[in-house]
């Protein structure tokens, strides 16, 4: 039976990563995520599993580290900042083939910032930010029960592929509040069985959890068969909410919390006669490129009659990916703020109405 309650998004996460099997978090206050550890800090020990306040991000990171290598489903969270000081434990965790969840709930930068809630870490999510030839798994929910949905799907990808999973979210939705449908407590997904694990190894052959390959031309080795899991990803995995797509003359392009902004614009200016539409990406990587190739392709000829309108809290991050999408074949044009700075519903009103005479 369903239990419908109110909570806020961050609290929304915390609870999903409960319901998916999460048995370990580590992780380190700052706003505005903090609910978050709050929330896991009572919830983990009745479920079963271990909460543990790290005396710093990098110490975080690192025992997720060493639980993913055990073999449970592990968490951690922060915002900006504090993810980018994490940047080298997700390097390592992507080398050593480790399966984690990772939830930004996004503010102002650069440096320290603001409180204020941001999109402005797309490039850091979908770009990687620590070194090496990597790619993590980006979701992006857009509602609290999206939030809380999202969750097991993360850890799933996660260990199917082995790799992390980014959960990005922004100080918006963390901190808001909506009506969440959940599934009773306490019935906890199990983890999959992970033959590859540190377990101990009385009753079989040592495991070996890596990421240093000093022969020369293993690290290469295992740098193709990473790519070629990235490829099967972005072939299978990439998701998104199309509305009003067929008819559109200007396609909104957002996601998380932009997206609810720009699907209120466009519902307006349907209502005012204007063919406008929204592609919302829930995976930021691997980016849904296939719907702008679609949309832009026509047989073996292409239009240009399609305006892409990108709508973020950032100064163009995701532009890059729409225009890498579009490949030319339509004009695509950017409407964003940063800094905590928030477009709203009549800036995109404004600039649709600018698009379409």
């Amino acid at each position: 039976m369903s239990n419908k309650i109110l909570i806020s998004g961050n609290e929304a996460m915390a609870e999903g990563a409960i319901q998916a099997g999460c048995a370990f978090y580590a992780g380190y206050p700052i706003t505005p995520q903090n609910e978050i550890p709050a929330y896991m800090a009572s919830r983990m020990p009745e479920a079963g599993g271990v909460f543990i306040q790290a005396e710093s991000e990098l110490a975080a990171i690192n025992m997720v580290f060493g639980a993913s290598a055990a073999g449970v489903r592990a968490m951690t969270s922060s915002s900006g900042p504090g993810i980018s000081l994490k940047q080298e434990g997700i390097s390592y965790l992507a080398g050593a083939e480790l399966p984690a969840v990772i939830v930004n709930v996004m503010r102002g930068g650069p440096g320290l910032g603001n409180i204020a809630p941001s999109q402005a870490d797309y490039f850091q999510a979908t770009r990687s930010g620590g070194h090496g030839d990597y790619h993590c798994l980006v979701l992006a929910p857009a509602s609290v029960q999206e939030a809380y949905d999202l969750m097991p799907l993360a850890f799933e990808l996660a260990d199917k592929y082995r790799s992390p999973a980014i959960v990005l979210a922004d100080g918006v939705l963390g901190q808001m509040m909506e009506p969440l449908v959940t599934s009773p407590r306490h019935k906890v997904t199990k983890s999959p069985e992970k033959p590859w694990a540190l377990t101990g190894c009385k009753d079989r052959p040592a495991n070996i959890v890596k990421s240093f390959y000093i022969r020369e031309g293993d690290l290469e080795r295992f740098n193709l068969l990473l790519q070629k899991k990235y490829k099967a990803i972005q072939d299978k995995e990439a998701r998104y909410e199309g509305l009003n797509l067929e008819d559109a003359g200007v396609i909104l392009v957002a996601y998380g919390t932009m997206a609810r902004i720009a699907k209120s614009g466009m519902l307006k200016l349907r209502q005012k006669g204007k063919r406008a539409g929204l592609i919302r990406p829930i995976t930021l990587w691997p980016f849904p490129q296939k719907v702008f190739q679609r949309l832009t392709v026509h047989g073996k000829q292409y239009t240009k009659r399609i305006i892409f309108l990108v709508v973020e809290m950032s100064y163009g991050q995701m532009v890059e990916d729409v225009k890498l999408a579009v490949d030319g074949r339509a004009k695509v044009e950017f409407l964003g703020r940063s800094g905590g700075g928030i477009p709203t519903e009549n800036d995109v009103i404004k600039a649709v109405s600018r698009l379409i005479r």
